[in-house]
């Protein structure tokens, strides 16, 4: 166990997602790295990984995942053998490395008890709410009606109940969940503190792509997310099938990023539809090609329906495409308002013809889509960057276990004000982001700015 770092070790327990591909949590970690901090993370494994590996500092212990839950008793038995992994994990990094804090972030809701036994031996519990899992099972299944139905829904209302009882503070991803945790967990305000899932902007920013990202269209469309039940990206494939088989667009394409429960229905789905000349997959994506293809599209999607849960959560989707300067369009949604503000587009949930519409308006109107860029750059960097999120999240840690950084090491943040060029021979260019001239001409047309105009 490391005895300098005492009172400054976290644990965080990740289960929807392995890290560091779990952006939110990666960037968690290195907030906390960065301000003295050492961290572990209990997590499922991807494909390919290690059971146990150390990037930048963070020890990172992985299991193999559970067999892909069907039905309530498949959800029970993937969360109970999680939860057991994890449990049996976090002994081992406590002999390794110890932790004063753990920091479960959910789905599920179910660590509130390992929590608890850890209390036990003087260990403090932070919930980094991710997603309300009332407002998921209704926005998947709707209000339930029968006794099978309303018990379900009942036990996830229980466990979110204890968890917040267990926590000793609470993060919430925007406003919408803070005021949740008050009014239905009561959790007193000042024990509530709001991090939003905001960019590293300093490094989501846009590059002159390949070339090849775009061959062959004259338009790209982008998705970036989880693929499942509750995110409506069966609406891309409803909107393209709109714009190519109803009104006879050619030169458009739409490049799918992620992966998820529903990746193999849609990708049924988009053949029986027509449209695998027009629709990319592409599978889990890292860093890199994120930056490729989101530097190459005109456009950044956001599918997802207005449901209990979709409407009060922060779609990180939003805020990246904006890193890039590319105008989200998306259903009508309070937090992606609270996100895009007045540099997105807005349709009415579930209206397919007028999102086919607007896009459509968008793409012939390049000065517009030009000005929506940088509108949406300035904002996500004057107001959604992860900088200042990272330190009001470090600052719960702080509070919590009674650190008082001093100035100069506060002042050793990661993420400085200026862009960050990357020395990497064979990485892509950076576009100069304080040249608006080039700036303005990249995006204006991303299928011939690939590369910089001297």
């Amino acid at each position: 166990m490391n005895t300098n770092t005492a009172g400054r070790r976290v644990l965080i327990i990740v289960q929807n997602l392995p890290v560091p591909l779990d952006r939110r949590v990666w960037l968690e970690c290195q907030a906390l790295r960065a301000q003295g901090y050492e961290v572990s993370v209990i997590c499922p494994q991807g494909p390919g990984d290690p059971a146990h590996e150390e990037i930048d500092g963070v020890h990172i212990y992985k299991y193999a995942p559970a067999p892909e839950a069907k039905g309530a008793l498949g959800f029970a038995l993937e969360f109970a053998y999680s939860w057991a992994r994890t449990a049996l994990l976090s002994l081992r990094v406590h002999r390794r490395h110890g932790f004063d804090v753990i920091q479960a972030c959910n789905p599920p809701d179910t660590y509130w008890l390992l929590a608890a036994l850890w209390r036990l031996a003087g260990v403090r519990f932070v919930f980094d709410q991710h997603d309300l899992n009332p407002e998921l099972f209704l926005s998947r299944f709707g209000r339930p009606t029968g006794i099978g139905g309303r018990i379900e829904l009942g036990g996830l209302v229980l466990l979110e109940r204890n968890t917040y009882r267990v926590a000793d503070r609470v993060i919430s991803t925007n406003g919408s969940y803070k005021r949740v945790a008050e009014r239905r967990g009561g959790i007193p305000a000042v024990r509530v503190t709001v991090v939003r899932s905001g960019p590293d902007t300093t490094v989501m920013r846009p590059v002159y792509p390949d070339p090849e990202i775009r061959a062959g269209a004259e338009h790209l469309l982008a998705y970036l997310g989880i693929m499942g039940p509750q995110d409506g990206v069966e609406n891309i494939l409803a909107v393209m099938d709109e714009l190519v088989h109803r009104r006879g667009r050619t030169g458009i394409r739409a490049v799918l990023m992620g992966f998820g429960d529903c990746w193999e229905d849609l990708r049924k789905e988009c053949t029986a539809r027509g449209l695998d000349d027009n629709v990319v997959f592409t599978g889990r994506v890292g860093p890199a090609q994120i930056a490729q293809y989101l530097s190459a599209a005109d456009l950044g999607l956001g599918p997802d329906l207005d449901t209990p849960l979709n409407n009060v959560s922060t779609m990180n989707k939003t805020m990246e495409y904006m890193a890039y300067g590319v105008p989200p369009v998306s259903f009508d949604l309070v937090e992606t308002r609270v996100s895009a503000g007045d540099t997105g587009v807005f349709v009415r949930s579930g209206d397919i013809a007028g999102f086919a519409d607007e896009i459509e308006a968008l793409l012939s109107d390049p000065d517009r889509r030009v000005e929506l860029g940088l509108a949406a750059r300035r904002r996500v960097v004057a107001e959604l960057d992860w900088k200042p999120q990272a330190e009001a999240y470090v600052g719960v840690f702080d509070e919590l276990l009674g650190n008082h950084p001093g100035a100069a090491r506060r002042a050793a943040w990661p993420y400085a004000a200026h862009p960050v060029e990357s020395a990497r021979s064979g990485a892509p260019e950076f576009v100069d982001l304080d040249d608006e001239t080039e700036l303005r001409r990249f995006l204006r047309d991303r299928a011939r700015a690939a590369v910089r105009v001297p």
